[in-house]
């Protein structure tokens, strides 16, 4: 069974930087694509950013591109998130979350497509 854990969320001031991290066990982790979605207060979780497996294609939510860069190390199992220039807009819990198709090669944004998900940090940015 996989398990992803998030860390590294908090709060900060509207143009600065933060970045999250999901730590990922109990799977063969290199096979799969992982991805970042928020969910903010009332609304529909959001699809943020992705990254394929092998690191080749990453994709982001219009929202965030060219502020938000995924990546990620499979030697350590870990999936990263560095957030800069953030926004009130930017407010949510972040969830990190794993394909549930091995070796995809391209990023999916459909939640549907994600197999496990990390429990959340919320990351607050104050205007």
């Amino acid at each position: 069974q996989a398990q992803l854990v998030e860390s590294g969320g908090g709060l900060v001031q509207a143009g600065g930087s933060l970045s999250v991290s999901c730590l990922a066990s109990g799977r063969t982790f290199s096979r799969y694509a992982m991805g970042w979605f928020r969910q903010a207060p009332g609304k529909e979780r959001e699809f943020v950013a992705g990254i394929t497996w092998n690191g080749a294609m990453t994709y982001y939510a219009d929202s965030v591109k060219g502020r938000f860069t995924i990546s990620r190390d499979n030697a350590k199992n870990t999936v990263y998130l560095q957030m800069n220039s953030l926004k009130a807009a930017d407010t949510a819990v972040y969830y990190c979350a794993a394909d549930r198709r091995p070796l995809r090669e391209v990023v999916t944004t459909r939640a549907y497509d994600y197999e496990y998900w990390g429990q959340g940090t919320q990351v607050t940015v104050s205007s």
